[in-house]
């Protein structure tokens, strides 16, 4: 540590020549018209993009362009100053600025070849400074000292020493294994994603355990190569383990019941379910939770552990085909053969109409009011939702029954619209 602290007052020393300051201040002026240049060329740049290739392009765009002019700044201060001057600052400036442009590009398109998520990049920036604060080190020479004074710095748990440095090489040393783990299974993930000829339920879950997997194999391959024992960790296992029993039960829970769902294919991304009195279509299954999009477009967060330990209702576990019933009460001097004819041919008008099996209208019930008549008809996308298609269905009957003269009844009781799931009893469910 002495020596990483005489290496700094000979740097700071430095500085107070003449020509040590004259360099701070070109790298101080390059820095400047670095940053305006790298202003203007953002304020330049479209807006909007979508997620894509011409999105990234432009955050590579921008991301490099400090860098970029201040490398050339420096560089053609250097080749001018040195006329006149020695200029060791400048010249251990160009590897520094250079080494800064190539990592921050470097992580910026690995962390959108992984997969572009908020958590990459909030620690894109901390990835990046630290990679590069090693690398000045390295340039300046001080490095090697500061490694020194860091492993005089440590404890011994049983019998292994863990020293100041070898915690920073190791945080270092996972951060990276597992930066590169998750790059070759984001690759992979893709691959598999393709497969349509497995199912998705299956290439969900080979996805999920091949993370997991790579994730803690990075971890176990970093850890050594820093000189950690790995059986020093069975202290932090037993403080996990601990914890669950204390609290992380219920997270744990969550986690296994979500490979649960992904290995006994209860319930699939696309399947329209009922959970909780919460209905809707299923859009994505985490480690933790599930995601149910409901037909007004609001998102539900639920536990993995209650679709688990709960009732839930598939309405496409085995068909994904389900019944939508539409009602009308026609008078009862109507001609009752001609108006049920008129209600199903409205619905084959409708493109999501199955039509096999076939559209059916039948007389539900005769009341003082009037004749109820209900029309039966199958679909294959109940992930679309079933009110609009209600709607063009009355709208159609409707126009067929005015240019017919079939008079409708002059009061209609309220409901009147049912789901079923194929060969189940009805319930009415509210999309």
């Amino acid at each position: 540590m002495d020596a990483f602290l005489a290496e700094l007052r000979s740097f700071a020393q430095s500085l107070l020549t003449r020509e040590g300051a004259l360099q701070v201040l070109v790298l101080l002026l390059c820095l400047a018209c670095a940053w305006l240049g790298a202003r203007v060329i953002r304020s330049r740049m479209p807006e909007g993009l979508a997620p894509g290739t011409a999105k990234v392009s432009a955050g590579g765009v921008v991301r490099l362009a400090a860098p970029t002019i201040m490398l050339a700044l420096v560089w053609l201060s250097s080749l001018a100053l040195a006329k006149f001057q020695a200029v060791p600052m400048l010249k251990v400036a160009l590897p520094i600025i250079g080494s800064f442009m190539l990592i921050r590009f470097a992580v910026y398109m690995l962390r959108h070849t992984i997969a572009p998520s908020p958590t990459l990049k909030a620690f894109e920036r901390i990835i990046v400074y630290s990679a590069w604060s090693v690398v000045v080190l390295h340039f300046t020479g001080l490095l090697p000292e500061l490694i020194a004074g860091l492993e005089a710095i440590g404890v011994t748990v049983g019998k292994q020493k863990i020293t100041l440095w070898m915690v920073i090489a190791a945080i270092l040393s996972v951060a990276i294994a597992v930066f590169v783990a998750l790059f070759l299974t984001g690759v992979l993930e893709r691959r598999i994603m393709t497969l349509q000829s497995v199912d998705l339920t299956m290439r969900v879950f080979a996805t999920k355990l091949l993370r997991a997997i790579a994730v803690l194999m990075a971890v176990l391959i970093a850890l050594p190569l820093v000189g950690i024992d790995i059986t020093v960790l069975s202290v932090f296992g037993g403080a996990v383990g601990v914890g669950l029993g204390l609290g992380l039960q219920k997270i744990a829970s969550n986690y296994v019941s979500g490979f649960v769902l992904l290995l006994d294919h209860s319930i699939r991304p696309g399947d329209l379910v009922t959970i909780d009195n919460r209905y809707g279509v299923v859009t994505d299954i985490k480690a933790r939770y599930t995601v149910l999009r409901s037909f007004d477009g609001t998102e539900s967060i639920i536990p993995n552990d209650f679709i688990v330990t709960n009732t839930l209702t598939n309405h496409s576990y085995a068909d994904k085909s389900i019944t939508v019933k539409c009602a009308m009460v026609v008078a009862h001097s109507a001609p009752l053969a001609q108006a049920l004819t008129m209600f199903s041919d409205a619905a084959k008008t409708q493109p999501r109409v199955l039509a096999e099996p076939a559209p059916l209208a039948l007389v539900r019930q005769i009341t003082d009011v009037g004749i109820e008549l209900e029309l039966t008809v199958w679909i294959s996308d109940p992930e679309n939702g079933q009110a609009a298609l209600r709607s063009d269905i009355l709208c159609a009957a409707l126009a067929q029954f005015r240019t017919a003269g079939v008079e409708l009844a002059k009061y209609a009781p309220a409901g009147g619209a049912h789901v079923s799931n194929a060969g189940i009893s009805a319930r009415q469910l509210l999309p």
